[in-house]
């Protein structure tokens, strides 16, 4: 069977696991917004096999992220749900660590709004989030291909583009989460770790 497949994905998924197997270093359960092609549910599911590692996706990308999934039938990788960040419910529970990768960009501004206000009531105190993806720094990009590509995006859909750093902190903070680490990953990306203080 072929699964859908993202280059990217596998490009980035060493780097993203050699600091989340850090970060999201005790048991727990994990939350993954935006798990697309699945490559990093399984993947990291399969290297950190102390995470209870839920994926989730908008409804119309659940079935295909599911069939990756059910293909390798892990104990910690249950199927995917269906979750929209705008929703007004999420209902999916509470977790330890929250993750996400390639998707603040995607979203448009008013859900990257709804992403964190939402955290509020998922991270479990004390709890991590990770959130991998490029993001610009007092209003400039940190190459100049981050910013063809936000052009890109743009004509895509005028609703998504690269976020700013401080507006995303922002964000954060009013969630009770405060910043611990911005690493910068490879191909102009960065790695950004909250904790839940409140």
């Amino acid at each position: 069977m072929t699964f859908p497949f993202s280059q990217s994905c596998e490009n980035n998924k060493d780097p993203i696991l050699e600091l989340l197997t850090g970060h999201f270093a005790e048991e727990g359960r994990v939350l993954e917004i935006a798990g697309g092609t699945g490559q990093h549910a399984v993947y990291f599911a399969q290297n950190i096999p102390w995470l209870t590692w839920q994926s989730s996706d908008i409804p119309v990308s659940v079935e295909s992220l599911n069939l990756r999934i059910e293909s390798v039938q892990l104990p910690t990788l249950p199927l995917a749900l269906p979750l929209d960040v705008s929703q007004t419910h999420w209902q999916v529970g509470a977790f330890n660590y929250v993750f996400s990768a390639n998707s603040l960009h995607i979203m448009s501004e008013q859900c990257v709004v709804e992403f964190f206000a939402h955290l509020d009531d998922v991270i479990t105190l004390g709890g991590k989030l990770c959130v991998y993806g490029p993001f610009k720094y007092q209003g400039e990009f940190t190459s100049e291909s981050n910013g063809k590509f936000d052009l890109w995006l743009k004509q895509r859909d005028p609703r998504s583009g690269i976020r700013d750093f401080e507006f995303v902190n922002t964000l954060a903070e009013k969630a009770g989460l405060k910043l611990i680490e911005d690493h910068a990953m490879p191909a102009n990306n960065q790695l950004l770790t909250w904790a839940k203080i409140r």
